[in-house]
Formats: structure tokens, C-alpha cells, sequence
């Protein structure tokens, strides 16, 4: 994750333009942030390797069969093996980051170093031991040969072909070894322009979750344009002009395969738009774990004045930028017009974490600047149910060495003073100002944040936050001890069990920048060739940087990431009619998914996300610890017994009683499991 801190940009000031100040007339001094970095691209994505093109097939050898031949249709555990050459076998990383953000359980079998045998494929039970197979290429090349010999694949393929397990190679050149899928020899070589791959008729069907419509783009990656020989068994997926990049095949045995001809790496927009669906394809829809794509912004620091930066590099800070009281009907607007525009996005809500010392009690609840002390303080009651507001304290204060009694009054404060105002705010969710009190501050005056992890946070305010119901606090994923050991999982406190952390995505949109000129100046003075971190090697334009922007954020969507986007209130300035930097990314982030996608993007309240998040630590736990869970083909059930206290995804299967939604045209379950207790539920395979 390539994050840096550094302390925040400063400069001369300037008065700006602000609405009223809040409170009893006075005028209120803007806050300042440090620097929190966020990436400023996509990673960039290794050559893949050049494979071999070889013809001739293994032939399948009668002690490669083994002793454990059982129908078809018998018991499987739902988890997945995964073949690769090597530790350093480049598919390797593509396959592990798929499946650990979807949440299931695999094995790694390293052909170089494993004979594969029988005994590793089944129990002495008869239960298969893995319901998909995924090779990282077809012919798991090592120093140019095949890391496997005839005897392992004729083992390998016995076993799918005796338990109905399909396989799926991530990388496929033409040629019949050491099987034949079909492909034949049209051109090969890198991708050095962007390819739009076509979606078939049968390749809408497997990835079904995507448009027909929908372009896969290619880049950075060697493809083998193929043709598919005649009379041959084989579907194409997906498609360039006549070329074919995908297929599915049918072995002469029976077993059933899928390839693409082009490499994936593990942070490709191909790898995140046709993972789920080669996973799912391979597993007949009944795995473990599950995949939904979400899209939440915070607009932090609502009431609050914070620094401006202008587009000379002046930085005003007295009072610094507030918005004006319209602007908030505005944002709702925006909002509206953006679910409007985009059906798919039709959950998608602002959560406002705000600071109650900048709200004007005695601003009556209008949507009108007549009449009352604080524009923004009346029009932000009358639009109260169109937003979602968080706690994020009474005054902004830095609490990383504040004492017992300001924590809880900065805290039990402003929840206060936002129900008296009329909105609803959870009780049990803190953000904290800049996310300080965790763990990560400067040991100088202005000078560079470092991470200490979680055990260097605050305990008063850890204290606080349990003995006032608070169980989340928000954390930032810029901080290596912030960032979860599992894919869109919680933290469990080091120094308070009580209180997770479940961090948010930081964006490049400055705190203190209002209209396109001053986050270009921002951006520019940051990431430019003679920025205080030169990225690029020139300075970029406003529709540069968002385009980067939106990409990494549409990286984070496309992941499935649960995780917030966090904005400022300046963002949300309307510099034009109907235009603000905040809009201006998430339209360009709608916009492209919605080019991909034909699920909708969720967009839950903080206690859900919360409580998500808990679910999947607890997942990830119990697919560490559990034993598998099984399918049994004959009779579909699908049984769980659990080791642990929790939560486990399950998608495919499900039971009457059981809390489950239905995604696209995936079942996805949430199972509660504990010790002791045996669950069944039905399976609804592909």
C-alpha cells in the first residue's frame, strides 16, 4: 500500500470567502491537518512471462488414478487448490488476492517442490478435499518445462474427472500440452496498446454480474489471440474482433475446463472485473466467502472552518473556509441527481461527520438563509434525514495526549448537541479529528506523523469511548497500524478489546482545497516534478488528477472494499452550479462502474459497515481455525460445524431461517456459527 505521511502544507494567508460564523457571533479559527497521503495510482503491474507454446498430450498413466474413486456426485469441501510452478510463479499473487478478498479458505501446492499425489487431493473418508482446482497457467511452467510429469497430471485429472471438479487456468497459451483446450495458434506478444476484450453470449452467462455490453480492458499484459480448432469442444468467453482471449472446454474425459489466453496480475482492472466470476464458475456458485461492491464518502469536519489554500499558495486559516448554508441543500441535490443519473448507485448517502461547537442551536430548521444567525446551521436541520452524521467531536481538538474528562466531553458533547438538533447519530462510532488518539502523531512541532501502531493510542481516550457505549473508531489505511490482517476486516484494540478500528480510504483531494485551481495547485506542488514527493514528470491538470484519482478509488470499489472514502466539507463547495470536487470524483467513480457493472453499488450506513467488518474478522478466523465445510453433491446440503464464535459467508447455499441476500444472482449467505453447533443449509449450485 504506497502511503507516506508528511506534515501539512503551509503558506502566507489571506481572507476568504465563508459563510456566518457559528456560534454566539464569534469568529472561529480554522483547523489544520497533517498530510495523509493516499496512493496516487493503481500499482503498476510486472511483465508477465512469456509461455512456452507445446504440443503433445500427457498420457494418463493407471497408477495415477489412485485408490480413492468415488461418484461424481459424493462430498466435496468447499475449498479451493491452487496450482502454481513456483513461490515465485507470477499467477501465484493474482489467485491469493482473489480469493482472500472473497474470504475463501485455499491450499497452495507448489509444483516445483510437491509431488503431487492422490492422498493430496482426498481423505481417507472419500470427501474430496477441494471443490475447484485453479492452475496459474496451463502447463505450470517452470525454466521452460512443466513443473508437473505425467503421473501428477494424470492424477490431477483423475481426480477432477472422478469428482466433478472444475478446473480454470489463469494463463493459457495455444498448443495441446499438457491437454488440449481448443486454442490455436493466431499472433502472440505484449499488449503495448489497450485492448477492449468483447464478452460472448456464454461469457455474459458466467460473469453475469457485468454488462453484456461491458469492455474488458487489457494492458500491461502478453496475450495469445487464438482460434478455436474445428469440431473441438470449447465456448469462447470473450473475445477481440475474431481473436478468441477466453474459453470454456470439455476434456475428451468429460472434465471441464476454463482459460484465458492473457496474463492477470494481482492489481489489473481485468484481474478485479473477472476473478469473482472465473472463481465462481470453477466452484458451480457454492463457495465460501462472497463479494459485494460498495461505494461511501465522509465529508468530515461539517460546521467546522478549516485552512484554505488558494491557488497562489497562500494558506488562510483566519477564519479559514466554511460552507455556506445553500451549499448544503445543494449537496442534496447532488446527491439526489447522482442516484438519478446512475440506478445502480441509488443507495449512495453522505456521512457527515461533524464538529456540534460550529452548529448554532438557535438556528431555527429551515432550508432558508432569512432570519436566522447561521445559514449552515439551519439548512443542515432542515436537510438532517438526507445525510447520515457521525460523531467526530465537539471542537476538533488533537487527542492524542488529551485527558479523560475532554475526551468525554468532546465526545458526549457533540452527540448531544447533534440529537438536539434533530439528527440521528450512533452512539457507538468516533471519528476522531484527523484520526489522532491512535496510535500515529508528530514527536516535533510540524513535523512528520509517525506510526507507533495501535498500542501507542491514547488510553484516555480509549477509556472514554468504552465507558460512553462507543465500540468503532474510525481508522486510516495511509497507517500500517490501522490496516487489518484481513481483507475488509476489523481491529480488535491491543490496549481495549471493547473498541474496534475499521479504517477508511484516504483520497489526494486536499482538507484545505475548495475549486479545481487550488487542488491542482495542491496536487501539483505534492506529486509535480518539482513537488515535496515528484511522482509524475510533469505537473498534471485538474482533469488529470481526477481521472487518478477516480482510478484508484474505482480500484478500491472494484476489490470490494467496504471501506470509506474520506473528504472534507471544502470538497463539498459548490465552485460551479451543480459542481464540486467531491462530486467530481464520485461521478467519474459511478460512472466507469457503471460501464462494467450490472449489480448495484450498496452504500450502507457506519453501523453496518461496522458490523460488516466485525463479521468478516470473524470469518476470516473461523476459516483459519474451522474445519471445512462441506457439500454434498447428492443430496445438496451443505454442513458447517465451526470452531469458532462468529460469523462465516457463504454464497450459494442457504437456509429458510438464515440471514441472506440475494446479489445480482448470487445467494450470498451470513451464517452464525459457534462450537458445537452443526448447521445445514441447501445448496443452489450453477
Amino acid at each position: 500500500m504506497p502511503v507516506l505521511l508528511a506534515a501539512a502544507v503551509t503558506g502566507s494567508v489571506a481572507s476568504p470567502a465563508s459563510s456566518a460564523p457559528a456560534g454566539g457571533g464569534h469568529v472561529e479559527h480554522a483547523h489544520e491537518h497533517p498530510l495523509i497521503r493516499a496512493a496516487v495510482s493503481r500499482p503498476k503491474q510486472a511483465p508477465a512471462p512469456k509461455l512456452p507454446v507445446v504440443n503433445g498430450p500427457v498420457k494418463a498413466t493407471k497408477a495415477a488414478t489412485g485408490s480413492h474413486q468415488v461418484n461424481a456426485g459424493g462430498k466435496v469441501a468447499l475449498r479451493v487448490l491452487v496450482l502454481a510452478s513456483s513461490a515465485t510463479d507470477f499467477g501465484l499473487p493474482t489467485w491469493k488476492s482473489t480469493l482472500d478478498r472473497i474470504g475463501q479458505p485455499y491450499d497452495v501446492i507448489l509444483a516445483k517442490n510437491t509431488t503431487l499425489l492422490a492422498s493430496h487431493l482426498v481423505n481417507n473418508d472419500g470427501t474430496a478435499k477441494y471443490n475447484a482446482v485453479l492452475l496459474t497457467d496451463n502447463a505450470l511452467i517452470s525454466e521452460g518445462t512443466s513443473a508437473f510429469d505425467s503421473t501428477e497430471w494424470s492424477a490431477l485429472w483423475a481426480y477432477e474427472r472422478a469428482h466433478g471438479i472444475r478446473q480454470v487456468s489463469l494463463y493459457t497459451s495455444y498448443g495441446t500440452y499438457p491437454e488440449d483446450y481448443c486454442l490455436r495458434a493466431g499472433t502472440e506478444g505484449p499488449v503495448t496498446t489497450p485492448i477492449q476484450a468483447a464478452l460472448t453470449q456464454a461469457g455474459s452467462q458466467v460473469f453475469d454480474y457485468l454488462k453484456a455490453s461491458a469492455r474488458i480492458p487489457l494492458s500491461q499484459s502478453y496475450v495469445y489471440r487464438s482460434r478455436l480448432q474445428a469440431n473441438c469442444q470449447a465456448t469462447p468467453l470473450l473475445t477481440v474482433g475474431s481473436d478468441v482471449y477466453a474459453v470454456t472446454s470439455t476434456a475428451p474425459d468429460g472434465r471441464e475446463r476454463a482459460a484465458l489466453t492473457f496474463s492477470s496480475g494481482e492489481y489489473q482492472v481485468h484481474t478485479d472485473l473477472l476473478g469473482y466470476g472465473l472463481l465462481r464458475w470453477a466452484t458451480r456458485g457454492v463457495f465460501i466467502g462472497e463479494q459485494r461492491h460498495f461505494l461511501n464518502l465522509d465529508i468530515d469536519d461539517w460546521f467546522n472552518h478549516t485552512a484554505h489554500l488558494y491557488p497562489d499558495g497562500r494558506l488562510e486559516t483566519d477564519p479559514g473556509f466554511r460552507l455556506s448554508g445553500p451549499e448544503a441543500s445543494a449537496t442534496h441535490a447532488q446527491q439526489n441527481s447522482l442516484r438519478d443519473r446512475y440506478p445502480l448507485a441509488d443507495e449512495f448517502t453522505l456521512n457527515l461527520p461533524y464538529n456540534g461547537g460550529g452548529l448554532v442551536p438557535n438556528a431555527p430548521s429551515r432550508c432558508s438563509a432569512m432570519n436566522t444567525p447561521d445559514p449552515l446551521s439551519s439548512f443542515s436541520r432542515c436537510e438532517g434525514n438526507n445525510f447520515r452524521w457521525i460523531n467526530h467531536t465537539l471542537e476538533h481538538p488533537t487527542l492524542d495526549f488529551t485527558g479523560y474528562a475532554e475526551n468525554v466531553a468532546e465526545i458526549r458533547d457533540n452527540l448531544t448537541v447533534g440529537r438536539d438538533a434533530g439528527f440521528v447519530v450512533p452512539a457507538d462510532i468516533l471519528k476522531t479529528p484527523a484520526y489522532s488518539g491512535l496510535g500515529v502523531y508528530s514527536t516535533t512541532p510540524n513535523g512528520p506523523l509517525k506510526d507507533f501502531g495501535l498500542t501507542g493510542s491514547n488510553p484516555q481516550l480509549l477509556r472514554a469511548a468504552k465507558d460512553l457505549g462507543v465500540t468503532v473508531l474510525h481508522g486510516n489505511m495511509s497507517f500500517e497500524g490501522h490496516q487489518p490482517p484481513c481483507f475488509n476486516c476489523a481491529i480488535t484494540h491491543p490496549l481495549e478489546p471493547s473498541v474496534s478500528v475499521v479504517p477508511d480510504w484516504p483520497v489526494n483531494i486536499g482538507y484545505q482545497v475548495t475549486t479545481p485551481d487550488e487542488q491542482t495547485y495542491l496536487y501539483n506542488s505534492l506529486y509535480g516534478p518539482n513537488g515535496q514527493f515528484p511522482t509524475h514528470p510533469r505537473n498534471l491538470t485538474y482533469a488529470e488528477i481526477l481521472a487518478l484519482e477516480a482510478e484508484v478509488g474505482l480500484e478500491h470499489v472494484l476489490s470490494g472494499s467496504v471501506y470509506v472514502h474520506t473528504f472534507h466539507q471544502g470538497n463539498a463547495h459548490h465552485y460551479a452550479p451543480g459542481k464540486s470536487l467531491a462530486f467530481d470524483w464520485v461521478e467519474e467513480v459511478v460512472r466507469q462502474y457503471s460501464g462494467y457493472y450490472n449489480v448495484p453499488l450498496k452504500g450502507p450506513d457506519w453501523t453496518w459497515v461496522a458490523n460488516y467488518s466485525k463479521a468478516r474478522s470473524a470469518h476470516h478466523n473461523e476459516i483459519k481455525a474451522g474445519p471445512d465445510v462441506v457439500w454434498d453433491k447428492v443430496t445438496n446440503v451443505v454442513t458447517v460445524k465451526a470452531d469458532t464464535t462468529g460469523s462465516l459467508f457463504i454464497t450459494g447455499a442457504g437456509a429458510l431461517l438464515v440471514p441472506s441476500e440475494r446479489y445480482g444472482t448470487d445467494l450470498i449467505t451470513q451464517l452464525g456459527v459457534r462450537p458445537g453447533l452443526g448447521q445445514t443449509l441447501l445448496a443452489q449450485p450453477r
